[in-house]
């Protein structure tokens, strides 16, 4: 650990202020509409009521993101209509060189995506066992931006 920042040539204390004074932006992030928009009968999902946001740096380059977690009891194929929907309507375009089924948009400088969750992704995250997200349509949708 130690070996790190001699090899990087950035300490700990380097990669956190690379996200100071990004707070204003973070929140213009979790302010966004399309972050509260869903389809009927979709629901925050257990645990994330909330909107997730903040800051993390990886090499000088700092990312602002927001993310909302939805379950949803329908199809991911109804959740893809949606948003493609709502998108559009909130001036998001889809993102250029993706495939048509990916759920991708940009907006300025923002970047908007579409995950659906499985079982695989939950234990990923840390989230463990979550039938409410990993049957129907759980999906998470995230903003991000570089700061």
């Amino acid at each position: 650990m130690l070996a790190a920042p001699a090899l990087t040539g950035c300490t700990l204390m380097d990669l956190a202020q690379d996200c100071e004074g990004t707070d204003a932006r973070v929140e213009e992030l979790a302010a966004l509409h399309i972050l509260d928009s869903r389809p009927d009968e979709a629901t925050a999902a257990r645990g994330f009521e909330e909107v997730d946001a903040g800051c993390w740096s990886d090499s000088g380059d700092a990312t602002v993101y927001a993310e909302r977690t939805y379950a949803f009891p329908g199809t991911r194929a109804d959740v893809a209509a949606y948003y493609r929907t709502a998108a559009r309507q909130d001036g998001w375009i889809p993102a250029p060189d993706v495939a048509p089924d990916d759920l991708s948009f940009v907006k300025k400088t923002m970047n908007l995506r579409i995950v659906f969750l499985t079982a695989e992704v939950l234990a990923e995250e840390g989230h463990g066992s979550r039938p409410d997200l990993s049957t129907g349509a759980g999906y998470s949708i995230n903003v991000d931006s570089y700061a």
